[in-house]
């Protein structure tokens, strides 16, 4: 059985990573798409980065997916993708799912919202369910 941290780190030698301050710039940028992984609680709690799309990880694969009835317009409407959770470690598994999954272009925030708030980065109150 392989390691969790392992795991972790040889899945994200084939994925793209990027810093939080290159995440600052990409959110400028009108063609790429945030979208944050966390649980429903966490958003709440934390809030999120304003005009990211809530997605939790358990639904990722359904809303990716054009054949999905679950399937959100949202992966559609970018250029690009910027996924992230608490840590890090939830988005990389799902940039490495996006990716298996065709999605063009998708990378993760090292650190993920707390590096993000580190970096100064603004967050907004999450209203959703």
């Amino acid at each position: 059985m392989t390691d969790f941290l392992q795991y972790l780190q040889s899945i994200s030698e084939k994925i793209q990573t990027i810093e939080a301050v290159e995440a600052l710039e990409h959110h400028k940028a009108t063609d790429i798409g945030f979208v944050d992984l966390r649980d429903g609680f966490e958003l709440r709690e934390h809030g999120l980065i304003p005009g990211a799309m809530h997605c939790p990880r358990g639904s990722l694969e359904f809303r990716i997916s054009a054949n999905s009835e679950y399937h959100h317009d949202f992966f559609t409407g970018f250029k690009r993708f910027v996924f992230y959770c608490s840590h890090g470690q939830r988005s990389i598994l799902a940039t490495h799912t996006a990716q298996n999954l065709g999605l063009p272009n998708v990378s993760h925030i090292r650190g993920g919202m707390i590096a993000w708030v580190k970096a100064g980065g603004a967050v907004e109150r999450w209203t959703g369910a």
